[in-house]
């Protein structure tokens, strides 16, 4: 565990603010109480769920308390659907079948899936899994697909379904910008804090992101339309494709037979997140809300319970047309709201400092930030329409982060000057401005004791007063490595699952988007590729931009190098699984022409940094 020795209390104003939380929102109402454990079956008696072969732990049940995001173990929603909750950052849920169960979102980790299986066979007896169905392009829905179902099956009978679009937006998201999502994911989550009321206490979605193995099996059946009807072993679901909504592919699904509802991830406890603090591309709360309204035109009169992949079900036709008519409301009003502000010329961060939702629906705790919030929400539909500019020329071309620091101190009279000052506004609570000040002296000095110190200080307060999981997570954790160093980045995205299922074309725009383009200004090469299972294929690095052409393009010029192999060699050799020069001695390979010129290619590349620093330059 980490060392929390130098963590503070929190401050009294950070206590009578959290106070008065008590006397602003709906602390009467108590029903989330009582959904969060109805049906309750029992849980899993080992609390540690460990690693493959390592041993090491890769989850706990019981790191997180009694917290209603944290009940762990095995809940019936209606007679034949069960949900596994507590065992990482998503549920799983099973839909019981004529001889085996339909596994829905295998959660991130093999580890934590096939626990979460166990734990149903346990009490449901020792059924197979007869279909898995991923609802979206989110590892936590997919990555511990290993754990409940093998290979082999999938190749002999198991059904994989997804929505249209699944593997190529679950495969582009965690190989192209991985690196940086993964290194940002460790602040967004906290993955390196201790759990506890100074440390992490969960990321509002649910509890943080297991550490063991992910796989991803692709899909063998795509859900293509609205009103797609599947049969999996006698269970009977009709889709609802909502592309664009909290993922770029995903799906709703009704069970008409046990008039059910699964709402993915389109309808949970908290307002989501419209731009993920790890980063991704913004998502449209106008479409979002349109496929809330379509849902319920859908499917009102055939419901009964609503559930999702995270968080708890809701019970009772009225209960969830008012759930699913509150979360459209809200999506909708954040659009709205934000465009109506910007129209009147404010900017992302004046709109994101005025607005507010209705009274009716902060009154309901499933509308409230604990995930995404009012605040970034807003800044994410300003650049969705605006983009990065607010319009004011003085921000068109300003310095970098450590130039304009460097300026910023010596403008207010030295760091000393900046931190005595700063030490004030800490005392008189404003820990906001500590951090927007301090943050100049420490990119003007990252290594000033007393601006780290005064930093991390304040970042702990903000921590301590956010009601949304991840501010909490990234303000703890940038106190952390202030005081401790790196924390790195505990997970990985890009697993061999995930890069075996990249096309030839997406593993080209991962070699080129790692292309140091000044380094390459002046280089020119070609290679061709003759597959001797699929179409040629030929690299170019010219003007420090690497491009890749099916065949022959037209102004291209004679290849330095010629090489003859098998796509699945190629794939080898790009991934780096395999030598070249190996093939070749083996006969699998023949290059012709220059036979250094692929060495010199991978030459131009550069390796991602999973450590790179966030609160220091």
């Amino acid at each position: 565990m980490t060392d929390t020795s130098e963590s503070r209390a929190a401050e009294p104003s950070i206590v009578t603010g959290n106070a008065e939380v008590r006397k602003r929102y709906a602390f009467d109402d108590t029903q989330d109480f009582e959904d969060a454990q109805r049906g309750f079956v029992g849980t899993a008696e080992e609390t540690t769920v460990r690693g493959n072969g390592s041993g090491a732990g890769v989850w706990d049940l019981d790191a997180y308390g009694s917290r209603l995001v944290a009940r762990h173990g095995l809940f019936e929603v209606v007679e034949g659907i069960y949900q596994v909750r507590g065992f990482d950052l998503s549920n799983m849920t099973i839909v019981e079948g004529d001889s085996g169960v339909l596994v829905i979102d295998p959660l991130i980790s093999a580890e934590t899936a096939a626990a979460a299986l166990a734990l149903y066979r346990r009490h449901r007896g020792d059924r197979p899994v007869t279909g898995v169905l991923y609802t979206h392009s989110h590892v936590d829905h997919f990555g511990g697909v290993r754990g409940v179902v093998r290979q082999e099956d999938i190749d002999g009978w198991v059904p994989v379904i997804a929505p249209e679009g699944f593997l190529e937006h679950a495969v582009s998201e965690n190989v192209y910008a991985g690196t940086a999502m993964g290194r940002r994911a460790a602040y967004m989550y906290g993955a390196a804090l201790p759990t506890g009321e100074r440390g992490q206490i969960g990321a509002g979605l649910g509890q943080s992101t297991s550490t063991g193995t992910v796989g991803l099996i692709p899909p063998t059946l795509d859900v293509t339309h609205t009103g797609q009807c599947e049969t999996v072993d006698g269970i009977r679901m009709v889709f609802h494709l909502t592309p664009g909504t909290e993922a770029p592919a995903e799906l709703n699904i009704h069970f008409p037979g046990h008039s059910a509802l699964c709402m993915a991830e389109n309808a949970t406890h908290n307002l989501h997140n419209l731009l993920t603090l790890r980063g991704a591309q913004v998502r449209n709360p106008h479409v979002w809300a349109h496929y809330l309204t379509e849902a319920i035109q859908l499917f009102a009169d055939g419901v009964d319970v609503a559930f999702a992949s995270h968080h708890w079900p809701t019970w009772g036709r009225e209960r969830v047309l008012t759930f699913l008519s509150e979360q459209r409301d809200l999506y909708a009003y954040l659009h709205d709201q934000t465009l109506r502000l910007l129209n009147q010329g404010l900017t992302a961060l004046e709109i994101a400092e005025i607005l507010q939702v209705p009274p009716a629906l902060e009154r309901a705790w499933h509308t409230h930030g604990y995930y995404g919030s009012v605040s970034h929400n807003t800044k994410a539909v300003y650049q969705h329409y605006l983009g990065w500019f607010d319009g004011n020329p003085a921000h068109l071309w300003e310095h970098p982060p450590v130039e304009a620091a460097t300026r910023y101190v010596e403008f207010m009279g030295g760091a000393d000057t900046v931190l005595r000052r700063a030490r004030d506004s800490y005392d008189a609570g404003d820990f906001r401005w500590v951090v927007q000040v301090v943050n100049h002296v420490l990119f003007a000095d990252p290594d000033h004791t007393e601006a780290r110190a005064l930093q991390a200080d304040a970042l702990e307060q903000l921590g301590y007063g956010s009601e949304n999981g991840t501010w909490r997570n990234f303000y703890l954790t940038g106190a952390l490595e202030l005081r401790k160093g790196p924390v790195g980045t505990p997970t990985v995205a890009a697993s061999p699952d995930l890069l075996s299922a990249l096309t030839l074309d997406q593993l080209f725009d991962s070699l080129a988007i790692r292309v140091d383009g000044p380094r390459s200004w002046h280089a020119d090469l070609a290679i061709h590729f003759r597959l001797r299972d699929a179409d040629p294929v030929t690299l170019r690095l010219r003007n420090g931009v690497l491009i890749y052409t099916n065949g022959t393009a037209p102004d291209e010029r004679v290849p330095d190098t010629e090489i003859s192999l098998t796509e699945a060699d190629l794939r080898a050799v790009l991934m780096g699984t395999a030598d070249l020069s190996d093939l070749a001695g083996r006969g699998r390979a023949e290059i012709s022409g220059a036979p250094g010129t692929f060495a010199e290619l991978l030459g131009h590349l550069t390796v991602p940094d999973p450590d790179f620093a966030i609160v220091t330059p």
